[in-house]
């Protein structure tokens, strides 16, 4: 379990310097996960809904 969270860790930090954002479902247990880059403002906050309503997957 710790070695899955450290490299998702370290794979989100990755994408954040090539410029995607990462938002995960703050659910324990839950694996859903949404990378994004170059969405307008409304489609961002759209998807981080999506991602942290655990009810919606």
């Amino acid at each position: 379990m710790y070695r899955n969270l450290l490299s998702e860790r370290v794979s989100d930090a990755a994408a954040l310097l090539t410029g995607k954002h990462t938002v995960r479902c703050p659910y324990s247990g839950c694996g859903v996960s949404v990378r994004y880059r170059h969405v307008t403002p409304d489609e961002a906050k759209r998807l981080t809904e999506l991602v942290i309503d655990h009810s919606r997957h």
